[in-house]
């Protein structure tokens, strides 16, 4: 994640802010309600990649033997299975 997670329910509020401000949304929820709802979603979007990163490194730990003998390099692999993933699940990094 390239924010720290204590400062997702402050950006939450200033989404929500500014969406008010502008006439943009009308909240039918409690805001506390919505607030937590828009920090959920907010992390969720946020740690997409860290996740994807995770799921390529244990997709890779069949080939380390090739890896540590040299064979493969695993910067180049990484790369190459995180941009197939990406490709085929249409992710937005």
């Amino acid at each position: 994640m390239r924010i720290p997670k204590h400062w997702v329910p402050t950006l939450s509020k200033r989404i929500i802010d500014a969406l008010n401000a502008k006439g943009l949304i009308t909240p039918q929820v409690p805001a506390d309600h919505l607030l937590e709802e828009t920090g959920r979603l907010l992390l969720d979007e946020l740690t997409v990649e860290d996740r994807l990163n995770e799921e390529v490194r244990q997709l890779l730990r069949k080939y380390e033997p090739e890896i540590e003998k040299g064979r493969m390099d695993y910067r180049k692999l990484f790369d190459m299975t995180k941009q197939k993933l990406v490709r085929e699940r249409n992710i937005i990094l």
